[in-house]
């Protein structure tokens, strides 16, 4: 699994022009499933998300995790973020995992945040065009993936 995670004061998903979802300070995920996920990369994902201390404590030093400043998150599915562009110019998705297990760990994931956190997850439409609109607060953005976990 690969995270963009972008720390945001405001991030919303729109569709056919009509806002979907909506969160406030927090968290935006662009999330990709890779074809050779499991169930342990769920589960390492969403500690690492829930756990990550990113957000300013009173001395301006990034400290404080989602649960300590009662952030939102959007979460939002992205398979171009496996995209290999080594050969030519056109981008191929083949490390992507196919859409229906892609979609299993992605619900798998947005269930698993849900408990951690003990809040709704915000999110997309699995496979839907959507349109993400935010504001990146910092900028923060950071990339996780779970490949690199060892």
């Amino acid at each position: 699994m690969r995270a963009i995670i972008q720390r945001v004061t405001h991030a919303s998903v729109s569709i056919n022009q009509a806002v979907y979802s909506k969160i406030g300070h927090g968290f935006l995920v662009l999330l990709a499933v890779h074809q050779n996920d499991s169930d342990m990369d769920v589960l390492w994902m969403a500690k690492k998300i829930a756990n990550l201390r990113v957000f300013n404590d009173a001395e301006q030093k990034m400290n404080l995790s989602l649960t300590d400043v009662v952030g939102e998150v959007l979460l939002v599915s992205q398979f171009t973020l496996y995209a290999s562009t080594v050969k030519g110019n056109r981008p191929s998705f083949i490390a992507s995992a196919k859409p229906e297990m892609a979609q299993m760990y992605f619900e798998k994931l947005h269930q698993e945040l849900q408990k951690m956190l003990n809040q709704p997850i915000h999110t997309g439409v699995f496979g839907a065009d959507m349109q993400v609109e935010l504001l990146n607060d910092g900028p923060v953005t950071i990339v996780i993936d779970s490949f690199l976990k060892e």
